[in-house]
C-alpha cells in the first residue's frame, strides 16, 4: 500500500454527508472512516454514527485518546478549555488522529485526509498537513457543494439529520464551549446529567483560579437560574423572528430554509470553531 484515504467523522451533518458523497461519487476508492471519541459526546452522536455505519456498510474506527479529559484538565492546571486555549482539540481530537496515521506516514505511505468543509465556508481552513506525506483534501469545495447540497445528500440517502439538530447546532462534546447560551439551556433540559457534569468541571476550575467559564462571562450556576433561562429563551425567540423576517423563503428549497442557532446570533461563519468537531 502506497496510499491511504481517511475521512474523519464528527457525528455531525457535514462530515456524514461527505461520507455519503464519497461513497456515491468514488465507489472504487477504499476509504477508512474514523471518529475521535473523547468519551464526552452526546448520545445522539453515537446513535447517528451507528446509522451511518449501516449506510456505508463499513465499520467506523473509533479513536480513543491515551489520556482522558480528566487527565488533561489536571495537566492544564484545572483551567477549562476555551476558544483561546483549545487544549481539548489538541489532546483529545488531533493527537489520536496523528497517532493513528504516524507509522504509515513515517513508512512513506501517502495519507489523504478528506475534510468536510463546504464551498460556502471560505473562512474555514481546517486541519493543516503537518507531515510531508499527509495531504488534506476538501471534496465539497472541489465540487462546489454548499449547505443545501449537504442536506439534500443526507435526506436522499435516508439518513436525515442527527437528532440533536432539533435543539443544538453542532456535534462535539456535551460541554463544548462554542455552544450558544440557548444551547446550554437546552442541554440542561435534554441531558440534565451532562449539564450537571459540566457544572462540576466548572466549579473545580473556578476553585483552582481558572479565568474561564464554559459560557462567556457567566457560570452555569448563574445561567440555570429560572429567570435567566426565561430571559435567554425570550432573547433567542426574538432574534429568530427577526432573522426569519429578514430572510426570503425559497419555495424551491422547502425544508432547507431552517435557520441555525449560530446564524441567529450572527456567527454563521464560525471560522475559529473546532476544526474537528464543528458540524
Amino acid at each position: 500500500m502506497t496510499e491511504r484515504n481517511v475521512l474523519g467523522l464528527s457525528g455531525g451533518r457535514d462530515s456524514a454527508a461527505l461520507a455519503v458523497f464519497m461513497r456515491q461519487t468514488y465507489p472504487e476508492m477504499e476509504i477508512e472512516y474514523f471518529f475521535t471519541d473523547t468519551g464526552k459526546e452526546l448520545p445522539e452522536v453515537y446513535e447517528f454514527l451507528g446509522r451511518l455505519e449501516g449506510f456505508l456498510g463499513k465499520q467506523i474506527a473509533y479513536l480513543n485518546p491515551d489520556r482522558n479529559f480528566d487527565f488533561w484538565l489536571k495537566e492544564y492546571g484545572n483551567f477549562l478549555p476555551s476558544p483561546r486555549t483549545r487544549w481539548c482539540t489538541r489532546q483529545l481530537k488531533i493527537r489520536p488522529f496523528e497517532n493513528w496515521i504516524k507509522d504509515d506516514l513515517n513508512a512513506g505511505i501517502k495519507v489523504i485526509s478528506h475534510v468536510a468543509i463546504r464551498a460556502d465556508e471560505p473562512a474555514r481552513s481546517g486541519m493543516q498537513a503537518t507531515h510531508p506525506n499527509l495531504q488534506v483534501r476538501f471534496p465539497f469545495r472541489e465540487h462546489g457543494l454548499d449547505k443545501p447540497a449537504v442536506i439534500e445528500l443526507l435526506e436522499s440517502s435516508g439518513l436525515g439529520l442527527p437528532k440533536y439538530y432539533d435543539w443544538r447546532s453542532r456535534s462535539g462534546c456535551t460541554f463544548c464551549f462554542y455552544q450558544q447560551k440557548i444551547e446550554w439551556v437546552r442541554l440542561k433540559k435534554e441531558h440534565p446529567e451532562a449539564f450537571e457534569e459540566a457544572k462540576r468541571y466548572e466549579k473545580t476550575a473556578i476553585d483552582n483560579g481558572s479565568p474561564f467559564t464554559w459560557s462567556d462571562r457567566e457560570s452555569l450556576v448563574e445561567l440555570e437560574h429560572p429567570d435567566r433561562i426565561a430571559q435567554i429563551e425570550q432573547d433567542f425567540d426574538k432574534r429568530l423572528a427577526r432573522e426569519r423576517a429578514r430572510r426570503p423563503i425559497n419555495p424551491l428549497r422547502e425544508g432547507l430554509n431552517d435557520i441555525e442557532i449560530d446564524e441567529v446570533y450572527g456567527t454563521a461563519d464560525v471560522a475559529a470553531s473546532c476544526i474537528i468537531c464543528h458540524k
